[in-house]
């Protein structure tokens, strides 16, 4: 499930400068120590609640320039994101980023007089259409700021972040299977309910089953309003796991997973 865009290049822009020791990323506090060597500027951000959940989703996002003495930058445009973080499946152990994004511009404030800038009720929440397979749940706010406008020329950005953890509700997935024992060629099915909070519609809530190591979501369907699905999938010669995962429309409904007790008498002896 691979995102991009522009705000996510941005995000990946500034994944990559940081790792790089391209961009500042001070301490939250700014005082003079806090600029390295060079540095104009030192910039902050923050939330309030640091926390979100079920029935609470917005926060108040403040944050500082300063110069490099400590002393209010006035008239700084900062550019503020909320990124949602996602686990990047990766079962072959390569060296990619473990974290892939989906990055949202809030805006970009301009620090006033005394050098502060304030977005207010900011809804910390997932807002496209994307799957929540693999979803963590915790949110990144996150501040840049660049002399130039031009994040080919790193050396004069500016970037910090916070994270805002979204606390979500628990779910449950309970399974039926028609066989455990299986050979390639047969048709395995799964029928059962992802049961999810009261007050919360299972309706919609994805179901990903995976048969083989490398495919974590092979087949997929979607529970009907009382929360039951039906997935069936030809059994081939490799299928060694079988997974179910769901992934509830909601971010602050978390997923579950549960581990088939199914054998595959086709698979190769080692």
């Amino acid at each position: 499930m691979l995102r991009k865009s522009l705000p996510t290049r941005l995000a990946a822009t500034v994944a990559l400068l940081l790792a790089a020791g391209a961009l500042s990323a001070p301490a939250a506090s700014a005082k003079p120590s806090d600029a390295s060597p060079g540095d104009a500027y030192v910039l902050t951000v923050s939330t309030n609640p640091a926390g979100t959940d079920y029935d609470n989703r917005t926060v108040d996002v403040t944050g500082t320039v300063t110069k490099a003495d400590g002393t209010p930058a006035p008239n700084i445009p900062v550019t503020v994101q909320e990124v949602v973080l996602f686990t990047t499946w990766n079962p072959w152990s390569d060296p990619i980023d473990p974290t892939y994004y989906e990055p949202r511009e809030l805006g970009k404030p301009v620090s006033d007089a005394n050098g502060k800038f304030t977005i207010p009720d900011v809804d910390i929440d997932h807002v496209t259409g994307s799957s929540l397979l693999n979803v963590q749940h915790e949110v990144r706010i996150t501040a840049l700021y660049d002399e130039d406008g031009d994040l080919n020329t790193p050396q004069d950005g500016y970037y910090t972040d916070t994270t805002v953890a979204a606390n979500a509700k628990p779910s449950s997935v309970s399974y039926q299977v028609n066989k455990t024992k299986v050979k390639a060629g047969d048709i395995l099915t799964v029928q059962g309910k992802v049961t999810v909070p009261k007050g919360v519609d299972p309706q919609g809530t994805e179901v990903f089953l995976q048969t083989y190591w490398e495919d974590e979501d092979h087949v997929k369907t979607t529970t009907e309003d009382d929360g039951f699905f039906v997935l069936s999938v030809r059994v081939s010669r490799d299928d060694d796991t079988f997974v179910l995962r769901t992934a509830p429309t909601d971010l602050y409904v978390a997923g579950a997973s549960r581990t088939l007790p199914i054998t595959n008498t086709s698979l190769p002896r080692k």
